[in-house]
């Protein structure tokens, strides 16, 4: 059975959502795709993306026609099973000719039941509400902030009420600075 690996990109000051819910503060950074290299080798592990609804969305918007050239994460995100944790969506297409599989009811039980039958680590974008119940019940194994030079100076933290105390060890070896003033750091649950 592979990690749970809960991947965010937050600001400076921790925050994954500006005060009006939005990403934009992230979404037309340029440093972003600075970690292209580093994103492949930790895909390389990678047996399935987990997303809830609204990440998605996004995801699904943009993600299935990407050009791999443009962005090489394009072709491990298009291969890779998908999965969407949702009590609205109907059904979660997938470009013109794939879906995602959509998991319903309690999303750390939905994570733990993919965790149990695919091979390879999960990884999950985003998914503010999912990684709460993930982060909460302490099933997050590696916690990944790919941190973007920006101050909000309010808005959504990454990390929800109730995960103070634990205790998470930095993976030194992966902890990496890119051009333009991206960090990704990479945590290990203790």
């Amino acid at each position: 059975m592979g990690k749970v690996i809960v991947e965010q990109i937050v600001s400076i000051d921790g925050y994954a959502e500006d005060a009006d819910g939005g990403i934009g503060f992230f979404a037309d950074a340029r440093e972003i795709n600075a970690a292209d290299a580093e994103q492949l080798r930790m895909l390389g592990q990678v047996g399935a993306i987990v997303l809830g609804a609204r990440t998605y969305r996004m995801f699904a918007d943009y993600w299935p026609h990407a050009d791999p050239e443009v962005e090489p994460v394009a072709a491990p995100i298009r291969d890779l099973p998908k999965f969407v944790v949702s009590s609205t969506l109907a059904q979660a297409p997938w470009g013109d000719d794939q879906a995602a599989t959509l998991l319903r009811g309690d999303g750390v039980a939905a994570v733990r039941g993919v965790r149990s039958r695919i091979p390879g680590d999960l990884i999950v974008w985003g998914s503010l509400t999912l990684a709460d119940a993930l982060l909460r019940a302490g099933e997050v194994d590696v916690l990944r902030l790919r941190i973007v030079p920006v101050l909000l100076g309010r808005g959504r933290s990454f990390a929800p009420p109730g995960t103070a105390g634990r205790t998470w060890s930095l993976a030194q070896a992966k902890a990496k600075a890119f051009d333009g003033g991206l960090l990704v750091l990479e945590y290990h649950a203790a």
